[in-house]
Parts: structure tokens; sequence; C-alpha cells
């Protein structure tokens, strides 16, 4: 079966193409990672104006959808030109929504989604307990399972803070009250979630839990003592006494903190945040597990499409490349290894764009699990080969390929695993899955 994509899709596609060049992305990505978000928040403005987070809306809520097909079409412009900020948990968050039915939060927020006044993003359940930029992001909805029923929660969002960080997000968990963890004179360390959402084990950075009785000692503020042992550090030699001192005073902050901080991920421009505990209590019942399931449904379809446009992004990246270099005198295009590379990649991507569409049609979950693990596996496999043919230079931050290759690694497991997606595929075949 073909899916081809009608005049205006295709006059949609190209229309989104145009502006994303225009609009310098790879700088709005850097600033997107480094703290400052208004460079992306005046593109997420223009992209609200060209219609795009209306399809996922119904026209009820001052949307023009629900729309997937179009949906999928937008998104893999979005992956092609690496747009940051919480693209696929505004989309999920509408879904949620809108599956709630016409009460008064879908009124509330849903008009503000789709106009780009608000940005979204969310946490369901069985996911880690990240949110994805919840340091910027208004509206924060986290779902939170009680067996055959679930409730949703619509957290206090941070006030939005654009200057852009000057040190690293602290490598200290923070609690829900936003005090850092350290500030207690002990050290947590954050927990590793499933990898169905964008805080996910692929996404979120993190050594591992040290082996019993291998902890690292941490010196207390008293001379000569261990938090460890709690006794001197020469035993033999007296600690020398304290002199009085002035108390210092308070140092300002070298950035804004917004609450909750970002913590460190592989791809930078994926701000991985704690939602607050608690919050207005939106709707509870087995409404909202249903409603849950199917904006888990939508944020893989837009993750397939923007991992699909990802490739894409890699694979001509690529092609330019091989083309411009040479050795021994030729372009290294003109390897027939190299040439098998490139065709692979572009099998594989080719074989994703179908089931993307398809996925779109039915929006079966099933078949959007589908959909989902081929294109992100498919984009996973072009960045690697992208990476290889691009030598020493594809490693390099400054080059704007690294933008598109951390955010490869990170949406192939962002919403589900390949392991999480093939299940529910699975399941679908047999007829364990859950319907649409």
């Amino acid at each position: 079966m073909r899916f081809l994509l009608d005049t205006e899709q295709r006059a949609f596609a190209a229309s989104l193409d145009a502006m994303l060049t225009s609009a310098d992305t790879p700088a709005a990505v850097r600033a997107w990672a480094a703290g400052d978000h208004d460079p992306g928040r005046a593109l997420w403005a223009r992209l609200a104006d060209a219609g795009v987070f209306a399809l996922a809306i119904p026209e009820a809520y001052e949307g023009v959808g629900p729309l997937p097909v179009e949906l999928a079409v937008a998104f893999t412009e979005l992956g092609r030109h690496a747009v940051p900020g919480p693209l696929v948990e505004t989309v999920a968050a509408a879904a949620l929504l809108s599956a709630l039915g016409a009460s008064g939060p879908a009124k509330r927020l849903l008009p503000t989604l789709a106009s780009g006044e608000a940005v979204a993003t969310l946490v369901l359940p069985g996911g880690a307990p990240y949110l994805l930029d919840g340091d910027t992001a208004e509206v924060h909805l986290a779902v939170r399972s009680t067996g055959e029923t679930a409730d949703v929660h619509l957290a206090q969002a941070p006030v939005r803070t654009s200057a852009p960080l000057t040190t690293p997000p602290a490598a200290d968990d923070t609690e829900s009250s936003g005090s850092p963890a350290a500030s207690r004179g002990t050290t947590e360390q954050a927990p590793v979630g499933s990898s169905q959402q964008a805080g996910s084990a692929g996404d979120a950075t993190g050594a591992p839990a040290p082996a019993p009785g291998h902890e690292a000692s941490r010196i207390s503020g008293t001379p000569g003592t261990s938090t460890m042992s709690g006794t001197s550090g020469a035993p033999d030699t007296p600690a020398p006494p304290t002199l009085p001192t002035a108390p210092s005073p308070p140092r300002p902050s070298p950035r804004p903190s917004p609450d909750p901080a970002p913590r460190p991920s592989l791809d930078p421009a994926r701000r991985l945040t704690r939602p607050h505990p608690g919050g207005e209590l939106l709707a509870t019942g087995p409404q909202v597990a249903r409603a849950a399931a199917q904006a888990l449904v939508w944020a893989r379809l837009a993750t397939a499409a923007q991992a699909l446009g990802v490739g894409l992004a890699l694979l001509d990246r690529t092609v330019g490349h091989v083309k411009q270099r040479s050795q021994f005198g030729v372009p290294i295009g003109s390897f027939q290894a190299v040439k098998h590379r490139l065709a692979d990649a572009k099998i594989a991507l080719e074989f994703a764009r179908p089931l993307l569409f398809g996925a779109a049609l039915s929006m079966a979950p099933a078949d959007v699990a589908a959909a989902k693990v081929t294109a992100c596996e498919a984009a996973y496999a072009t960045a690697r080969s992208a990476l290889q043919l691009h030598g020493a230079i594809g490693y390099t931050a400054e080059y704007d390929l690294s933008l598109w290759l951390t955010k490869a690694r990170a949406l192939r497991t962002a919403w589900g695993s390949p392991a999480e997606c093939r299940a529910a595929v699975l399941a679908g075949l047999s007829g364990g899955g859950p319907r649409p």
C-alpha cells in the first residue's frame, strides 16, 4: 500500500520547511540548551500561527483537528530542523485534555495551547518522574495511576525566566519544595525511570549508585572530620582550634534558579525537571486512564514523525559531506562502502515513512507503536552512519550535526523504548492490546 500526500499536505510541509530554514533553528537550539528560551519561544509562536499545535485540538476548543496525518507531516519537518521544546508533550497534553471531554480544564487550557500562548508538558503512569522543559512550560500535567483508575493534576508551573544559564545545572537532586538536597547536608541521586517518556533512562544522565561499602566520603564543615567515620582524619594529632571568623555575606546566585531546576540530559536541548507533587485535581476515574492511553498514542505518533525528520536531516547532511570530503584525490562518496551505508540508511527511512502515515490514518496503538520503533531505529542507525562518515568533526559539539545526533538517541527511547513498542505491537497482533 502506498501513502501519498495530497497537494495541500505537500504545500503545508513546504511552507514549514521554508519558514524553519529562514529561522536559524541551530542557534535557537543552542540558546534553548543554555537556558535562553526567547528565540525558541518566538519560533514556537510562529509555529502556532501556522496551525501546528491546533492540529491536535478539536474545533470546539479553537483547534482545527484532530488531524493526525497533517500532524505527522508537520512533526517530520520539526524533526528535520531540530526544533527545540516540548513539542510532543504539548500534543500529548492536548490529546489528554480533549479525551477528558467538554470539561472546564479543556475549555480553559486547550485554546491557549492552540494559539501558542502556553506550552505544556506532562508525565504519564509508568514513566520516569521527569518533565521535559518544565522550566519553561506554563502547563504541567501529571497523571497518576491508582489501579484501573487514574487522576490528573495541574501542577503549579514555575515562573519562566529567559535569562541564559551561566553555570551547568546542579548535579544534586531537587526536592519538591525546590530546595537542593545538598543544602540539608545530604546527597541524593535522582532515580532513573522507565524509558517511556522524555525523562527516560536513555535521556536522563546520572551515574549508578556505588556498591555498599564503596561510597565516597564527603568532608564535613568541621576540620579533621569525615561524615563516614565521624572521627578525626588524623587520630594522633589534635585538630587545630577553630578561630572565630566574621560571617561571610550571602553570595548572589550565579544564575536564575527555576523551580524545579533542570537536570542534565543526553540531549542538552531536552531539559529535564521534576514535577511538583499535588496541584489542582482536574479529573479522576477510569476515564482518565483511558485518556492517558490515548495521549500516549499521540505522543508516540509525534515522536515517530519527529524521528523520521531527524533521520532525513542526518542523511542529507551526510550526503553533502561525502560529496565534498576527498581522499586519494576523489570524494569519499564515490567509494562503494560509503554508498552502501547511505543506501541502507535511505531504505530504512523510506520503509518507516509508510508505516508512519498508515499509523496516522488508523491511530491504532499497535500501528503507532510499529511506526515509532521503525522510525526511531532508522533514525538511530542513520545517526551512527552519519557519525562514522563525518569522522572526527562529527564528534564536536560545535558542529551542527551534533544537534541531530543527540536528538536521534534521545527520541529512540522517548515515549517507549524499542522493546516496549515491540511488545505493544505483539499485544495488538494477539488481540490483547488496547483499542483506540
